[in-house]
């Protein structure tokens, strides 16, 4: 087996890819070691003691390494934890399967919107879903709908995504100009 590499726009994230499924829906990010608890694989990465992040989509782990930490040390720890894992076939989460992780849906993950703009809503989450993710699972990341008020559309950047230094530009150059072209009512984009 080999798992590829890919640099992120995001200096301290990797994303490796281990030329299969990682996960068969959604996505999982892992922001601390007490998160990684769910999950063996995230857990024995965090175990390495530089990871400070760990987000699994659905073809690749994104591993975020804290502030100094040079890759050319940590890069071949990191491919040989993934190795063993997807080699040994083990299991993802914890108990076989993720029925025991509680992850909100959008809906749940809502800041309450209007009922008076559900056909504009329907719009953002279609766009954000068929435009918007796709772009950002490539560089590592993934990209959650929060809310829509008053013409703010709330977003919250995951995985390789979340503390990259061109995050705001993303959001504010790429996603926010697509959606205003797409969806007159919306007025700006704010992280989450």
């Amino acid at each position: 087996m080999y798992i590829e590499t890919e640099t992120t726009p995001n200096p301290a994230t990797i994303k490796f890819l281990p030329g299969r499924q990682v996960m068969s829906a959604g996505t999982r990010d892992f922001a601390s070691p007490e998160d990684a608890a769910a999950s063996p694989l995230a857990e024995a990465l965090f175990g390495l003691g530089d990871v400070t992040g760990v987000f699994f989509g659905t073809d690749f782990v994104s591993v975020s390494a804290a502030p100094g930490i040079e890759w050319a040390s940590l890069k071949p720890q990191v491919v040989a934890i993934l190795l063993d894992h997807f080699v040994s076939e083990a299991p993802l989460f914890a108990g076989g399967d993720a029925s025991a992780i509680a992850v909100p849906s959008d809906e749940d993950a809502d800041l309450g919107d209007d009922p008076a703009d559900a056909d504009v809503v329907a719009q953002i989450k279609d766009l954000i879903e068929t435009r918007v993710r796709p772009a950002v699972a490539n560089d590592g990341g993934d990209i959650v709908y929060r809310g829509f008020r008053e013409g703010v559309v709330y977003l919250s950047m995951q995985g390789a995504c979340s503390g990259c230094p061109s995050s705001s530009a993303t959001l504010k150059q790429g996603i926010e100009s697509l959606l205003k072209h797409y969806v007159p009512e919306v007025s700006e984009v704010r992280a989450a």
